[in-house]
């Protein structure tokens, strides 16, 4: 039996579809909802989507075209964009305010934490999603949020 009319539909990976069917693909109006919190809401035909807009978990719609967001000139957070800046000397280190605690010796990629000595990659239950190919591991360890489990500073400074 194939999917027919509106419904919903559950992928292996967690990810739900919930709109139109037919055929057993994807068409009309219909929904992804990532198990990241973000989502896709599309029109699709045939199961091709053929317009659509994505939204981050945190509401952020992403635009292709006049993409104002994180650009040269306004690096705030968009909860920043949303709430205001904290007054001075009170940053904020992500777009999650307060953010995520790191497990120790691990990296905030993202979508999870990294384990550079099992190059692991887990969400932030710590469910596993992926392992980190060389240039991932790379791209973290270069740029990503890590622990705070090394001492900084002059240790005459204690």
């Amino acid at each position: 039996m194939r999917m027919e009319g509106d419904g919903q539909y559950t992928f292996p990976t967690g990810t739900r579809y919930v709109g139109g069917m037919k055929d057993g693909m994807f068409h009309g109006k219909g929904v992804l909802f990532f198990t990241s919190g973000s989502k896709y809401e599309g029109t699709w035909e045939n199961g091709i989507s053929k317009q659509g807009k994505y939204a981050f978990s945190d509401g952020l719609e992403y635009r292709n075209k006049d993409w104002d967001y994180c650009d040269g000139y306004d690096r705030r957070f968009y909860t920043e964009r949303c709430s205001g800046l904290k007054p001075a000397g009170v940053s904020q280190l992500t777009n999650l305010d307060p953010p995520h605690v790191i497990p120790s010796g691990c990296y905030d990629c993202g979508d999870g934490f990294y384990d550079p000595n099992t190059r692991v990659i887990t969400d932030y239950e710590q469910h596993f999603l992926r392992n980190a190919d060389d240039y991932e591991h790379e791209w973290i360890m270069r740029t990503c949020r890590k622990s705070r489990d090394e001492i900084a500073g002059n240790s005459t400074d204690r």
